[in-house]
């Protein structure tokens, strides 16, 4: 094993890992498939505008849940061992792909059993976020907690190449096979959560107050701006620039590419991310990390610009590896600093306001371009949401002075002077 990462070398972070790939792979053949049969069944009875509103709302059902569930589902990440409620959380996600098989398999599929799913899809990542992520740092030492971050992303990201693929040629072979697909896989990874045997953990003062517990979470973010610019910076970068929302209307109507077209740019983000992922693994980043995240977030936003002009294959998928190569960046720098800066009985609970966020960016993300795209066009909304992602890293540059002067990971209190220089 010594060929491995370091982190890899750990039986427990492995186990970890391969359930993440696995699990991200379903997930991903999944969400392409649902978002493809939501446009396409209702572009057979509407037009463009109105079958765009419809993706819209697919980010609204899974955004609920989440929202609604943030307190409890960090606060329960504190409290219950978190290993559990990853398998509770894969385990519902198991029946939800196991549903959309049969459903495919009886050519019975509708818009209101799609939206059913998503939404207890949306119950699943509520609790599985906040557990998983702050499962994650118990697994290693807090020296390799970075490279364990950027190792857990290269496991995401890879999922996010391979799932969006393989869901699409297996829908153009089958519409249930991406489904029976994503069942046996999330079958994979529960069993990997499974293998990861019982971790140290800081226990939290067991007061007799547990909403009072469950607040703590929204003070702590509120009170630690560094934290706090780095979550907001990527909530409206990504929920005015996410071009994802919009792939099956570019995939059917702007570049003609059908589902297995679909799949490409759905993998396209995730190619840019791995690669990116991968190189911090080996050469963690060490200086000047606040500015060079708000640099990658503006990328982002010039990227998500030219994807919306392109009407070339080629360089729309290019220009989806740099969005996701730049948003890579940006996950890596602020997870690290969020994960680095939060202490253990409180990462539960902080992961859940950080979930909030970050689903908020993805699925009403999801849900303000479809309905501007059912305002103004899908294509114009694309574009208005890459200048949107760029306006957004000058006024926090300007709002959040503490991101600017980040220049490493670790928290004021444990910077040496020998470290800084190194």
């Amino acid at each position: 094993m010594s060929f491995l990462p370091e982190p890899l070398r750990i039986p427990s972070f492995r186990y970890f890992w391969v359930a993440r790939l696995t699990n991200t792979i379903a997930q991903m053949a999944m969400v392409i498939v649902i978002g493809w049969q939501v446009y396409d069944i209702a572009r057979h009875t509407m037009g463009l505008k109105e079958a765009a509103l419809r993706l819209g709302i697919i980010g609204v059902v899974q955004f609920v849940p989440l929202f609604l569930l943030t307190l409890v589902t960090g606060w329960t990440a504190d409290r219950v061992d978190r290993r559990w409620i990853g398998r509770a959380s894969v385990g519902l996600e198991l029946a939800c792909a196991a549903t959309l098989a049969w459903f495919a398999w009886t050519h019975s599929t509708t818009l209101e059993i799609l939206y059913i799913v998503a939404a207890l899809l949306g119950v699943a990542r509520a609790f599985a976020g906040p557990a998983l992520g702050a499962l994650a740092p118990n697994l290693v030492p807090r020296e390799i907690l970075p490279r364990a971050i950027a190792l857990s992303s290269i496991a995401w990201q890879s999922g996010a190449i391979v799932g969006p693929a393989l869901g699409g040629y297996l829908y153009a072979l089958a519409p249930f096979a991406p489904y029976a697909a994503s069942t046996i896989l999330f079958g994979i990874g529960l069993a990997g959560l499974f293998a990861i045997g019982p971790v140290a953990r800081t226990e939290i003062n067991r007061g007799p107050n547990p909403w009072a517990q469950m607040i703590d979470g929204l003070h702590y973010v509120r009170r630690n701006r560094l934290v706090l610019g780095a979550i907001s910076l990527d909530l409206f970068a990504v929920l005015l620039g996410g071009a994802t929302a919009m792939l099956p209307v570019f995939a059917r109507d702007v570049l003609n590419a059908g589902p297995e077209g679909l799949g490409h740019l759905r993998a396209a983000p995730a190619v840019g991310a791995t690669l990116t992922a991968a190189f911090f693994s080996f050469r963690p980043l060490k200086h000047n990390v606040g500015t060079k995240m708000l640099t990658a977030v503006g990328v982002f936003g010039a990227a998500t610009i030219i994807f919306g002009f392109s009407r070339w294959m080629p360089l729309s998928l290019f220009c989806l590896a740099l969005l996701g190569s730049a948003d890579m960046f940006s996950v890596y720098v602020r997870q690290s600093l969020i994960q680095l800066h939060t202490p253990d009985d409180m990462r539960g609970r902080v992961g859940a306001v950080s979930s909030l966020f970050i689903s908020a960016s993805n699925e009403l993300g999801e849900a303000e371009s479809g309905f501007l795209g059912a305002l103004i066009g899908p294509v114009p909304a694309v574009i208005a949401g890459g200048i949107g992602a760029i306006v957004v890293v000058f006024l926090w540059s300007w709002w959040f002075p503490e991101l600017r002067l980040a220049k490493t990971f670790d928290p004021p209190d444990l910077r040496t002077a020998p470290a800084e220089e190194s």
